[in-house]
């Protein structure tokens, strides 16, 4: 039987929506569109690069939980309200996932709260960063 396994991140949206951080099904691991709140706090910076930099603590934070790091992650998808706001991430995100190259979608599309600059959703295997 593969393993299934849900991994809630803290969100308050997990609960009123009814979705997971991320779900490990066998070696692939699922993570949600993850935007900047801090879960802890549940405050949203203002800047999208500050908001880019919480994404990714919170995708990091998930991945730790399924065993995974970013070296693992083989797809990355961007979702940004405004197109003008992706390149000066682009900094943040290459030194997340400059060695590890996964494919890569940037999409335009509106988020669920206006406060939202940018979402970012990965796949990744488990143990699949551990090969050259």
């Amino acid at each position: 039987m593969t393993e299934r396994l849900a991994i809630l991140g803290g969100s308050v949206f997990e609960e009123q929506i009814g979705y997971a951080r991320a779900v490990v099904d066998g070696d692939r691991v699922h993570v949600s569109g993850t935007t900047g709140f801090d879960y802890a706090t549940t405050t949203i910076p203002d800047d999208v690069v500050e908001q880019a930099e919480q994404c990714v603590r919170n995708i990091g934070a998930a991945l730790a939980a399924a065993d995974c790091t970013f070296a693992d992650v083989v797809r990355v998808r961007y979702l940004l309200p405004d197109r003008e706001d992706f390149e000066p991430c682009w900094p943040v995100l290459r030194r997340t996932f400059g060695e590890v190259r996964p494919a890569a979608t940037m999409m335009m599309c509106g988020l669920s709260d206006p406060r939202m600059k940018i979402e970012i959703e990965v796949s990744a295997r488990r143990g699949g960063g551990s090969r050259a």
